[in-house]
């Protein structure tokens, strides 16, 4: 199996990144199509970090641009000593963590042709983080490989963009997304379709959709709360609705995975399950806590950006219908319940509707609170029932 199977709805770029391994794997590092620091951008949902890996294991398979089985494994479990990786669950990279990376991409490669550094959501370093990886891509080893993932190339320094080769990714058709995850996940085209199109071919959310029933409810309910506002404190009950929903589409995400990192922490201190913790253990397993939790305060905003997401196709449709554009809408399970709505205001309510979303996104990431933004959004979602 070749390690570009599991992407979709991207040829164009895949042709650049098998070429660039392809001259690799030639010895050709004078080659115009490999260079030491990539770019990849994109939207979110489009496989930036899943080609970033595909690259990362052709780079890293000796020779074969297809990847070698053995190498995807590791690659995949992050454990091939040639590979180091950046992610991030907070809010943002520190610059501690990106000097800890650019230290560690001077050591040689220790079983292949070269290191190679994966940095996901680049966009999340502030000044002084990119300043510090600045410096190491100014002055690379031959051997090191950096690559970046971004959603788009304004959101990193210039003096960074300058240094790297950037490909742009582009939104995946829903038959491309729908096809992967029909193959991938083992589900019907029919379920894989809906999820697809529900998700606006994000491939992760698709996943989501396609695979697990209460995020399948917990979306359903958020548009259902949305159509259902006819008041000002309908609107303030409704925020409230929201709030939970994205709590508990975050908690959905994080639990498991938290009670997964404990277990493997205390595994690797040599702790039993229910074990008591040695006083002189306690201060690591609080410090992974505390990553936890800064890790869920970043995924209660991702999950109530994933609400206003969802709204926002709402009134997208809605809007669709009353300008009498015929074009697929993104939720045509729910399409009666988008006609009747689009018969109780004009197609300008509605665009200012989907302004207020706009506006709470960006208060939100400003760091408003949460259900003072959604409250003032919501208000201008009523519907009166008066036909316009």
């Amino acid at each position: 199996m070749s390690v570009w199977d599991e992407l979709t709805g991207q040829s164009e770029a895949i042709s650049v990144f098998r070429a660039a391994a392809a001259a690799s794997a030639a010895g050709g590092s004078n080659d115009s199509s490999m260079t030491h620091a990539w770019l990849i951008t994109g939207p979110p949902g489009s496989g930036r970090s899943n080609l970033a890996y595909a690259f990362a294991t052709a780079l890293l398979s000796d020779g074969n641009v297809d990847g070698d089985e053995s190498v995807r494994l590791q690659v995949a479990a992050r454990s091939h000593p040639d590979l180091a990786v950046l992610s991030t669950d907070r809010i943002i990279i520190t610059v501690d963590e990106v000097r800890k990376l650019a230290a560690a991409s001077y050591y040689s490669p220790s079983v292949g042709r070269y290191r190679v550094i994966v940095v996901e959501d680049a966009d999340r370093m502030m000044e002084r983080s990119s300043n510090a990886l600045l410096k190491a891509l100014e002055e690379p080893p031959p051997r090191t490989v950096w690559i970046l993932c971004a959603p788009s190339e304004a959101d990193l320094l210039p003096t960074i963009r300058s240094r790297v080769r950037s490909v742009r990714l582009r939104i995946p058709t829903v038959e491309d997304v729908a096809e992967l995850i029909a193959r991938r996940d083992d589900v019907d085209h029919a379920t894989a379709t809906r999820a697809a199109r529900e998700a606006q071919s994000h491939i992760g959310m698709a996943h989501r959709l396609a695979t697990n029933e209460e995020a399948r409810s917990r979306r359903a309910e958020t548009l259902d709360i949305a159509l259902g506002i006819r008041s000002v404190s309908g609107a303030m009950l409704a925020a409230t609705k929201l709030l939970a929903i994205a709590g508990a589409d975050a908690s959905a995400l994080t639990e498991e995975r938290d009670a997964d990192e404990r277990a493997s922490a205390l595994r690797s201190l040599g702790i039993e399950p229910g074990g008591t913790i040695p006083p002189a253990l306690r201060a690591q397993m609080k410090n992974l806590e505390e990553d936890q939790k800064r890790r869920e305060k970043r995924s209660l905003r991702d999950g109530i950006d994933r609400v206003m997401v969802d709204l926002l196709s709402l009134y997208r449709d809605i809007l669709l219908l009353q300008l009498g554009v015929e074009t697929e809408l993104v939720n045509l399970s729910i399409y009666n319940k988008l006609v009747t709505a689009s018969e109780q205001s004009t197609a300008q309510e509605t665009l200012a509707t989907m302004d207020a979303i706009a506006t709470a996104r960006r208060r939100i990431e400003s760091n408003v609170t949460p259900a003072l933004a959604l409250e003032a959004m919501l208000v201008s979602a009523r519907r009166t029932g008066a036909t316009a």
